[in-house]
């Protein structure tokens, strides 16, 4: 079986045994962003409670954001941890969104995609994974997001190695599926899901995986 064949069959798999997994979990093509900022270096569920407790104060939205002082928005987003760091990153996306596009998401969707990832990523705080991740499940355009999840079940089967760089690894998806939006998003979602139950770091529990016969 050819690598373009495996990870197909590999989406396919995951796919039957998880079924959909609705991800990202947003309300908002804003939320997502804000998620995909404070999601680095943080398990999902402490994301959560940082975004909770910015729908409580009632400031998740793009103006409240930007006015908002440093150090409420650091003791809000706390639970997501680095809270200081991360509230100067979330900040500086904001300014470059203000600034480039007028706070306008639309209007920033509409850009070429090679461009909306080249502005990003000169964006202080924002590394290809929050980048990509921003394109695809906030701007829904076309670009496989690749994190410590996507890499380690790669290498574990063969089709990549652990220093394999994030561009090559992310095009090993790219050139075997169809540019679809809606498949990058299953497929990345059903990695991390796989990751998390069975291809676990330490002690990953390869007896009941999905993927054992392949």
């Amino acid at each position: 079986m050819n690598n373009k064949n495996k990870i197909y069959k590999i989406y396919k798999i995951l796919f039957d045994h998880f079924g959909p997994q609705y991800w990202w979990p947003a309300e908002t093509r804003f939320e997502v962003i804000v998620g995909a900022m404070l999601t680095q270096n943080a398990a999902w569920s402490n994301v959560e409670k940082a975004i909770e407790n910015l729908k409580k104060e009632k400031v998740l939205s793009f103006d409240k954001l930007l006015k908002i002082k440093n150090a409420r928005l650091a003791k809000l987003i706390r639970p997501a941890g680095y809270f200081n760091v991360k509230t100067k990153r979330l900040k500086n996306l904001l300014y470059f969104i203000k600034h480039n596009y007028k706070g306008n998401l639309q209007a920033m969707q509409k850009m070429r995609l090679g461009k909306i990832r080249q502005e990003l990523l000169s964006v202080s705080g924002v590394g290809k994974e929050t980048a990509d991740s921003i394109i695809l499940y906030a701007l829904d355009r076309p670009i496989f997001v690749v994190d410590a999840y996507t890499k380690r079940v790669l290498s574990r089967h063969g089709l990549a190695s652990l220093d394999s760089s994030y561009d090559d690894i992310a095009n090993i998806f790219v050139s075997s599926l169809k540019n679809s939006v809606l498949l990058f998003k299953e497929f990345h979602a059903l990695i991390v899901r796989l990751a998390k139950d069975y291809c676990k770091k330490t002690k990953p529990l390869c007896q009941g995986c999905p993927l054992k016969e392949i």
